[in-house]
């Protein structure tokens, strides 16, 4: 396990861009998590590329300026989860949604990134679950190879809306799609009454990873009404040598009740418990089998 702490840059929308990521250095976190989020926060994917190479420049300094790296690139397109849906029904949509992914693969490699994120689709009532799914899958695959080139891990985060949105059509879709990565944020699981125990299997695919509050009912909470168990899932990181970025990600929206809570303090209080719980797995020694006589 790396135990590279991110922080996300939409988690402070009410800042300019610069600000938030002064601010994110200041906490002292190593990686910066940054969306690009159409009406929605900060970037602005119609904006940013418009001129690629000029706003992943000015993107790079601020970074660069404040000694953090790119920890991953999350497109989205759309406010809705269909407009730019990799499975959309429409293959002239789905043309479109692929040009956007290769801006969005364009502007990371240009900011110094090595990851990215998207949405994975969503059902389409006129099909069946899993015919949304194998079309998101021949999508995605696409995606994979793209990504392969430019020398970056691409994920999906299964999310509440998403066709997904249990954690075994999560691994039903990795499954589906060889090379395919998570964006594993269990609050999308936890949220809807799904145990820990359930979601944990996902972690050995996972390449990005989200941490905030959660419980059941709330895709956001406080540290303190949060039930996920984290030091769980820093011991089963360990075991399956997880190597990407840890990434606290409170956002600041009007949606499931993720406007509620206190981001500066609860991101400080959840980024001290996982350096704390990664320095106790750090010292602990690996148990010795005793040989047998």
């Amino acid at each position: 396990m790396s135990g590279k702490l991110a922080c996300a840059l939409f988690s402070f929308p009410m800042l300019p861009p610069g600000q938030a990521l002064d601010l994110i250095a200041m906490l002292g976190f190593e990686g910066a998590d940054i969306g690009l989020s159409e009406n929605r926060d900060h970037l602005w994917p119609s904006r940013e590329f418009r001129n690629i190479a000029k706003s992943a420049r000015s993107l790079k300094r601020k970074l660069d300026d404040n000694g953090l790296k790119l920890a991953d690139l999350f497109l989205q397109p759309s406010l809705n989860f269909t407009d730019f849906a990799p499975n959309h029904p429409d293959a002239g949509v789905r043309r479109k949604a692929r040009k956007v992914f290769e801006q969005g693969l364009e502007y990371t490699v240009r900011c110094g990134g090595r990851h990215m994120t998207i949405l994975p689709g969503t059902h389409w009532k006129t099909e069946s679950r899993l015919d949304s799914a194998r079309r998101s899958a021949e999508e995605l695959a696409w995606r994979v190879e793209q990504a392969k080139k430019a020398n970056i891990t691409f994920s999906v985060e299964c999310h509440l809306g998403s066709f997904a949105e249990k954690p075994a059509q999560a691994k039903e879709l990795v499954a589906m799609t060889p090379g395919l990565t998570l964006t594993l944020d269990y609050g999308h699981f936890t949220s809807k009454g799904i145990p820990d125990s359930a979601v944990e299997p996902l972690i050995k695919y996972a390449s990005h990873f989200h941490v905030r509050g959660t419980r059941k009912g709330r895709l956001q909470a406080s540290f303190k009404a949060n039930t996920v168990d984290y030091s769980r899932v820093l011991k089963v990181m360990k075991e399956t040598n997880y190597s990407g970025y840890l990434g606290l990600e409170y956002v600041w929206i009007d949606w499931h009740h993720c406007n509620e809570t206190d981001n500066i303090c609860e991101t400080i209080l959840f980024r001290d418990f996982l350096r704390e719980q990664m320095k106790k797995i750090n010292r602990r020694r690996p148990r010795l089998k005793k040989e047998r006589n």
